[in-house]
């Protein structure tokens, strides 16, 4: 009697690798122990080592390291995942024409934006920064302040974020619009921002950096605000044209501004926007609550768990536009 012999079991197959462009805190990745091989990058060794992964975890959304490693030879990456609303750090022609997916931290920040958008409303209706200076000088002078209900706003960004912007100050009485890339019902398209600026309270701007929105809040557009109207920008830096913004807060054409993102950050000691009068200046810290490390970390495993299953991945970025359609 012969027996056949034993067709060898096939190799099991090794986990994907996911490269993470580091910053500290790091992620939480636990639930990933055994199902990916975790290695790590900084801004000197992604280039390097992008050839050897399966996914890239961008960690360090502050950094612009991407951009520049991505151009680099050898495969690429199947699927970038960014722990950021914005994409314009990491795109560059190479990858936005790669067969690499991109998707983005979309759903994480929404709700605290629109808080921190209310919180600066109310403080520059109600003088705030006047009433904290005048304290810590400890002198007594009584003010009158802005009524907020019954004003108007323009929200220009018309994604998860600025619609949460919009619903939050309409609760607060305020007649919202909001203005997106085309109109469609509830937003407002190009053809109508001027209008609406014109007739705005306050303007906030929460659109994504694209091509068509760098440097759209310039002076044309600040001369066409009140001379009552506040301007806040939590979207990108790049947005607002700084020196015009300064020009028309010092001529006091526009009667006041918040700043939460800016073109360079972190912002030096010795630039001037720090004393410019009528603005107020926070680190980029809109959307970051606590906790909010851990909403990205939990996000991203949720997301990679779809993905090796094989399953459909959430907060596909469209690469041409520069952030997720279908709002």
């Amino acid at each position: 009697m012969t027996t056949s012999p034993r067709t060898p079991a096939p190799a099991p197959t090794p986990p994907p690798t996911l490269l993470v462009l580091d910053a500290e805190p790091p992620p939480r990745l636990g639930r990933l122990t055994g199902r990916a091989r975790i290695e790590h990058a900084d801004a000197a060794t992604l280039a390097e080592r992008l050839p050897h992964a399966d996914v890239l975890l961008v960690w360090d959304f502050a950094s612009h390291a991407v951009r520049e490693a991505w151009p680099g030879g050898g495969p690429r990456p199947r699927w970038v995942h960014t722990a950021s609303a914005g994409v314009d750090h990491l795109m560059c022609p190479e990858l936005a024409e790669s067969d690499t997916v991109v998707t983005n931290a979309r759903g994480v920040f929404d709700r605290p934006i629109a808080e921190y958008v209310a919180a600066l409303v109310l403080a520059m209706a109600k003088d705030l920064p006047t009433t904290l200076r005048l304290q810590g000088e400890r002198t007594w002078r009584h003010r009158e302040s802005t009524r907020v209900a019954g004003t108007r706003a323009c929200v220009v960004g018309s994604g998860p974020i600025g619609r949460a912007i919009a619903s939050t100050l309409e609760a607060l009485g305020i007649t919202t619009a909001l203005a997106g890339r085309t109109a469609r019902p509830g937003v407002h398209g190009p053809e109508d921002l001027d209008r609406l600026l014109a007739g705005a309270d306050w303007v906030v701007a929460a659109a994504p950096l694209t091509d068509d929105t760098r440097g759209m809040f310039d002076a044309r557009r600040f001369a066409l605000l009140r001379p009552s109207a506040r301007f806040v920008n939590v979207g990108r830096g790049q947005l607002v044209v700084e020196d015009d913004l300064v020009e028309a807060l010092t001529a006091r054409r526009i009667a006041g501004a918040a700043l939460d993102v800016l073109s360079h950050e972190p912002l030096s000691p010795d630039s001037a926007l720090w004393e410019v009068p009528g603005l107020i200046v926070s680190p980029h810290m809109s959307g970051d609550t606590i906790g909010w490390r851990d909403e990205l970390g939990a996000q991203f495993v949720e997301l990679f768990e779809s993905w090796a299953a094989g399953g459909p991945l959430a907060n596909v970025v469209d690469k041409k536009r520069g952030y997720v359609p279908g709002h």
